[in-house]
């Protein structure tokens, strides 16, 4: 059945509100319906939300393109069904996004992330001691600087209206209770005032406490009225007078709403601009504030821009979270093979829709890519193979993770996403995403074993296969003979403990990585990748991804193992150029750091000829 029970939205030159499906389809096929589908793909204001609701858009763009023919059997193959698939998209007030655009939030999951940001406890508590107690207390030392120099020319009237205005600000403003420690400065001059206005005067003790008070802090921010004193306060007004962020964000927000919040942001630097004159008066945000760094983050992993763009701008800062935009950068490079910028545009919509459920015609094994569905069949002449535009997207993503994240080999996601473009690409490659064992039996899965062999064919006799100390001749061994249990036991005798599982122990899986080189073997073997900077270029860059700051003992060991392969693929002059740059920064490493890395490197050393 159709969508919402046969009630479409109402838009705007489309007349399907009330209508069926079958009536919205009738329409389509009229003179201003085709009109009206033709100034869709022209805006690109629609909304596909199923690859059938394309196939209509489709009709007329090949009447466009002078098409009749295939546009009119397009027709009569979808008319049977007309009555229960919608074939129309819904118009939209905005233009779907580019092609080559994708987004690692959505404006929504961006405005949430906002919404979340409240008041920081431990900033307003500084902005009220700057606004609020330490102009008090400039008047407290003041009093009590004027009773040392003269005690008979102050009043016991300014002491008693200076305590009754600490009860006042202390009743009203609660975040700071610095005051109330007992040993404060602060408490000392306040203890010395109640006494003195009481009438009383101080003890020895007290009076001891009061002037120590007095000393320390002129001593430490000068005399009130002084030059020294002046500007610090200055300064201090100034920073409590920075709007919080809190405040900014909530501006950034404002400035979020007008915006489709299922889509990505495509003008990220407007938003997070300074302050305007405007939103000056309405807010009562100083005109010109910067938009803090991490608000302005935020928005920015929003950006609807392509993946290079992307990485520039730092929104993609790992390999996982390239895994999480892999699926949404396939349709829109997928898209990229049609020649027409409104049908690029139309099937990157199509190939980006959810495929939900499945027309009549539609099973799922003889049609399993929506390449197999009539009005993607029938724009076809116009657009690529869509088995070389799979390779394409598959080699693109691949070289991407490659070059962009050195020391971290493909994350289990997008091994997967990967594994699934191998198939769409009709490649003869099998990649391996954990786990590597069966659970129950404990045999190599079929994948690990075809990744090794692509391992033990790339590597033999470089400098991979002496560093890490393997025979890939035995390894290629096992996978001829199909012996996945062979290779288990290879893997858990090389980390030192032939009992343990390759399905669970971490020291055995990383045997299979190792043995493997992370699927690396076969990217580059099967698949063709080849790192536009080079080899060389990507040994480096997972050199300082082992030695970063912070980086873990897996983060290590991770980087190390792509850094040896990347080395080994490199020409011998390149590989004693890469060594003796690596052997410079090493020497001018941190003790500690230096000392983390002194086995592997001296391991290095041995392995480069």
């Amino acid at each position: 059945m159709n969508e919402n029970n046969g009630q479409q939205p109402p838009a705007a030159g489309f007349p399907s509100a009330g209508l069926s499906d079958a009536d919205v389809f009738a329409h389509c096929l009229t003179g201003d319906g085709l009109a009206r589908l033709e100034s869709l793909l022209d805006s690109g204001r629609y909304e596909v939300r199923a690859p059938e609701q394309a196939a209509l858009l489709c009709v007329a763009w090949l009447r466009r393109a002078g098409a009749g023919d295939a546009a009119a059997v397009l027709v009569e193959e979808l008319r049977p069904f007309a009555s229960e698939v919608r074939f129309a998209p819904y118009p939209a007030e905005r233009p779907v996004p580019a092609p080559d655009a994708v987004h690692r939030l959505t404006v929504g999951e961006a405005a949430g992330a906002l919404a979340r940001r409240g008041p920081r406890p431990a900033v307003e508590a500084q902005r009220e001691a700057l606004t609020v107690w330490r102009p008090f207390e400039d008047a407290l030392l003041g009093h009590w600087l004027r009773v040392e120099a003269d005690p008979a020319s102050v009043p016991r009237e300014e002491g008693a209206a200076l305590l009754v205005r600490y009860r006042e600000l202390a009743a009203a403003h609660t975040r700071c209770t610095g005051h109330l420690n007992p040993k404060s400065n602060a408490a000392a001059l306040l203890h010395g005032l109640e006494e003195t206005v009481a009438g009383r005067e101080l003890s020895p003790r007290l009076a001891g406490r009061v002037r120590h008070a007095v000393a320390s802090m002129v001593a430490r921010r000068g005399l009130p009225g002084s030059a020294e004193h002046t500007r610090l306060r200055r300064e201090q007004a100034r920073q409590a007078a920075l709007p919080a962020h809190h405040q900014l964000a909530a501006l950034v927000l404002h400035r979020l709403a007008p915006l489709d919040v299922g889509r990505g942001a495509t003008d990220a630097e407007a938003l997070t601009g300074p302050v305007t004159a405007e939103e000056a008066q309405r807010t009562g945000l100083p005109a010109g504030t910067a938009v803090p760094a991490r608000i302005g983050a935020t928005v920015v992993a929003a950006s609807s821009a392509p993946l290079e763009t992307l990485l520039e701008l730092g929104t993609v800062p790992s390999a996982e979270v390239l895994a999480e935009l892999a699926a949404r950068l396939i349709p829109g490079h997928t898209a990229r093979g049609y020649a027409d910028e409104s049908l690029r545009r139309l099937m990157a919509a199509l190939y980006g829709a959810p495929t939900h459920r499945y027309p009549l015609w539609w099973n799922r094994e003889h049609h399993a890519r929506i390449s197999g569905s009539p009005w993607v069949r029938a724009v076809a002449p116009w657009g690529d193979d869509p088995v070389d535009q799979a390779r394409s997207t598959l080699r693109m993503l691949a070289e991407v993770c490659v070059r962009a994240f050195p020391g971290s080999g493909p994350p289990n996601l997008l091994v997967r996403v990967l594994a699934a473009l191998v198939r769409q690409a009709e490649l003869p490659v099998r990649l391996a995403a954990e786990p590597f064992a069966d659970a129950y039996s404990g045999m190599a899965t079929p994948e690990v074993l075809a990744a090794a062999q692509a391992a033990a064919e790339l590597l033999h006799g470089t400098v991979y296969e002496r560093y890490h100390g393997i025979d890939y001749a035995a390894v290629r061994d096992l996978v001829v003979a199909g012996d996945r249990y062979g290779f288990a036991r290879l893997c858990a005798a090389r980390a030192g403990q032939p009992g343990l599982s390759l399905a669970t122990d971490p020291a055995v899986m990383e045997q299979a990585r190792v043995l493997t080189a992370s699927l690396l073997a076969a990217l580059v073997r099967d698949v063709g990748i080849s790192p536009r900077d080079g080899w060389d270029d990507l040994a480096r860059g997972a050199f300082t991804a082992a030695v970063r700051r912070g980086a873990t003992d897996r983060d290590v060991a991770s980087a190390w193992r792509q850094l040896v392969f990347h080395l080994s693929l490199c020409a011998a002059d390149e590989q004693a150029r890469v060594l003796a740059w690596i052997e410079d920064r090493a020497a001018r490493l941190p003790a500690r750091a230096a000392k983390r890395i002194a086995g592997p490197l001296a391991r290095l050393r041995l392995a480069v000829p």
